[in-house]
């Protein structure tokens, strides 16, 4: 199967016109890429918790400090300090990230600025500049993540369909032509296990390989709850000539779990229930997810001012299992339970492609730096559900739960539904230096995007036509070669599903984005740090449902605003730190259709209301100091404190989570140069707290203390 995919992406390839994007390939082989940045080892250690450049944030490599938005990375580093495996604990040391529904623990699901995206597919999420986030997606695994770019604020100039809080970007590891290897073998708490592979180097002159591979299994402190994961990605990048290389990157992982919830409010107390309690069925098999991820790119200079790039990118998922769980909104007040069973079939596939042009010239001693191209996907969603209720009794829920199966099977069908989404893009942006110290940068793509949608089980289809401007407009000002202050302005949209009681189709969100801030980068480039105060307003967002409880309303308007502060980087070279403090202001200034409140079956108005899961005063902080011994080596010490304040925990603001701060400590010893002993230690206080909710009778317990002892060998 795989190589049919490879072979249909090649061949197409060779079709596609020689126009390829601005690289530059140095005689050491670092090769800087639009999308990716492949640097040597010295360039990573010299960097540690500070970037200068993000990829992704301009499609032209422009330096951070000139950049007129606030954007963040998570680098390698940082990843490797604090053992982090997922993609859900590395935004923990971003501002402004708040964590959301999470599916019964099946994907990934964030807020940026208090915008979470779409309720099944979440906010917009980039793999090396391709869409990452349509259809159904397992966790994302850190085996494979180079960095972690979040772009604050509205990308809908550059990337379409996006939320305007922002934007993730996430960069996988790329090949080297220097050979590097290492294995990894971690274990830890509720019997973790993981080993994993990082193989690079040359096949020759021209050629460079990359292959990750990682294979985890762990239990957890929720009963019944273990899962294994597997993942494998290999790379290569060919050096065609000094003027034209073609990058691969491939990515298959594998997710077998339960389904998961989380815990239930006993009358409204979510301290009453045991945090290890499993509301689910402990004889349903585990939810499997698969991905197939494809990428390839050709890039190209025909001189020193023009050069161009073409790429594709192919995806696949499937998500299958039965998963039993609690009604949601049911309010619980007995120690018996009844829940429900669900079966899901969802298989998606996604083809898109990317071209674009770069020019680079001076325009009376102006530089003037010059990006347009075009974009286009298809994408195919097949959505099966099936629903038995009072399939499971649990008793006993304070206690010692017992689980009595009343029913078995997939039960009806409840929705069995195909969906063909296609959208072509154009977009253009220009970057002017008028002179030391003033930047301008101007942007704006037209999208277009139709969506077919057939209900088979209702005999029904609709189609929609989407269509957008979106606008970017920035300026920076460069106090000194440390500081710059920026203001920047944009327009975001993202599409709305479904359909009113009269059978139309619903105008699409819309954002609109002010922002200025301030922007710190040290002589040396090894630190640097952010101040961003801005306010998004988005309109036609879906707000519930009409009084029958049937037909959503476009009626919301909802507003963010906040200030965020990041700071990261090497204070001396013994010392590391990154930190953050965010205070973000959400709610709900418009509501004309109300939302049911299920509970009690009437009808809320949400305007005054705050966003789930938003915490008001949410930071983190990341300490490391190591010191160097002899003979190759050395030891570091460090530690982490992340806060998370009250939030509200669904979308009718009737209850509250508290807030909650953990503690964690690292130590490392770096025996050699080729071995190193880690061990990481989290929530180290064994706070207890509760991460996210969807409401009263879907919340997620956060994890308790627990330790992973890591060894990594290279060769």
């Amino acid at each position: 199967m795989q190589k049919k995919v490879f072979s249909m992406v090649a061949a197409s390839f060779i079709l596609l016109p020689n126009i390829m994007f601005s690289s530059e390939i140095k005689t050491n082989k670092s090769v800087s890429l639009s999308d990716v940045t492949i640097v040597s080892d010295s360039d990573e250690k010299k960097q540690s918790y500070y970037k200068t450049e993000a990829t992704s944030v301009t499609r032209t490599d422009t330096p951070l400090l000139e950049t007129a938005q606030s954007v963040q990375i998570v680098t390698n580093k940082i990843l490797d300090d604090m053992g982090i495996v997922s993609l859900d604990e590395s935004l923990d040391y971003v501002s402004g990230i708040s964590r959301q529904n999470d599916f019964g623990g099946v994907w990934d699901n964030f807020a940026i600025r208090g915008f979470s995206g779409h309720e099944n597919t979440g906010i917009s999420m980039l793999k090396n500049g391709f869409a990452d986030n349509r259809g159904y997606n397992a966790p994302r695994d850190a085996a494979n993540i180079e960095s972690i770019e979040v772009l604050k604020g509205p990308s809908g100039s550059l990337y379409g369909n996006t939320e305007p809080g922002g934007t993730i970007n996430i960069v996988t590891k790329q090949p080297k032509f220097t050979r590097n290897n290492s294995i990894t073998t971690m274990l830890g708490s509720n019997d973790f296990y993981r080993v994993s592979a990082d193989l690079t180097g040359p096949l020759s002159e021209s050629f460079a390989y990359r292959l990750n591979v990682a294979a985890e299994k762990k239990k957890s402190f929720r009963d019944y709850i273990q899962s294994e994961r597997y993942i494998i990605a290999p790379s290569f990048l060919w050096l065609i000539n000094d003027n034209t290389y073609l990058t691969y990157m491939g990515e298959y992982i594998k997710q077998e779990a339960p389904f998961d919830r989380g815990i239930v409010a006993f009358n409204g107390d979510f301290d009453v229930i045991d945090r290890k309690t499993f509301f689910g069925n402990p004889k349903d098999d585990n939810m499997v997810l698969e991905n197939y991820t494809h990428q390839l790119k050709l890039e190209h200079d025909f001189s020193d001012s023009w050069s161009t790039k073409v790429g594709l990118a192919y995806k696949t998922g499937d998500f299958k299992g039965t998963g039993a769980e609690v009604k949601p909104f049911v309010n619980v007040t007995t120690d018996s339970l009844m829940l429900r069973s669900r079966y899901k079939d969802f298989e998606s596939k996604d083809f898109s492609f990317q071209a674009d042009v770069k020019n680079v010239s001076t325009i009376k001693d102006f530089k003037n730096t010059l990006l347009f191209g075009m974009e286009s996907y298809r994408y195919e969603l097949d959505f099966a559900l099936y629903n038995l209720n009072n399939s499971v009794r649990m008793d006993n829920i304070r206690g010692n739960p017992t689980y009595t199966t009343l029913a078995t099977g997939k039960g009806t069908i409840i929705k069995d539904e195909h969906q063909v989404q296609k959208g072509i893009a154009f977009f253009a942006q220009d970057e002017l230096a008028f002179s030391d110290s003033w930047r301008l940068l101007v942007g704006l793509r037209y999208d277009d995007i139709d969506t077919q949608l057939e209900k088979h089980k209702k005999g029904i289809s609709y189609s929609q036509n989407d269509y957008a401007l979106s606008p970017r407009i920035g300026l920076t000002y460069l106090i000194n070669p440390n500081w710059s202050w920026y203001a920047t302005s944009g327009k975001s949209f993202r599409p709305n599903s479904g359909v009113d009681k009269d059978g139309n189709t619903f105008e699409a969100e819309e954002g609109i984005s002010i922002e200025t801030g301030l922007k710190f980068e040290s002589d040396n480039k090894d630190m640097g740090g952010s101040l961003a105060l801005y306010r998004i307003d988005k309109k036609n967002v879906l707000t519930g449902t009409d009084p029958n409880g049937v037909y959503s309303i476009a009626a919301g308007k909802v507003r963010s605003q906040g200030i965020e502060f990041d700071i990261g980087g090497s204070l001396t070279s013994n010392i590391r730190i990154n930190a953050n403090y965010t205070y973000t202001d959400t709610e709900v200034i418009k509501d004309t259709g109300g939302a049911i409140d299920w509970s009690i079956g009437r009808v809320v108005n949400l305007e005054g209301k705050a966003l789930t899961n938003v915490a008001k005063h949410s930071g983190s902080v990341l300490f490391m100091w190591e010191e160097k011994l002899s003979n190759n080596s050395s030891y570091g010490i460090g530690s982490n404190l992340i806060y998370v304040g009250k939030r509200e925990g669904n979308y009718i603001n009737s209850f509250t989570l508290p807030d909650y701060i953990t503690m964690g400590l690292t130590s490392y010893w770096q025996v050699n140069k080729s071995l190193k002993f880690k061990l990481n230690v989290n929530n180290l206080f064994d706070e207890k707290y509760i991460a996210s909710s969807y409401d009263r009778s879907w919340a997620v317990p956060g994890s308790p203390r627990r330790f992973t002892l890591s060894m990594n060998y290279k060769f």
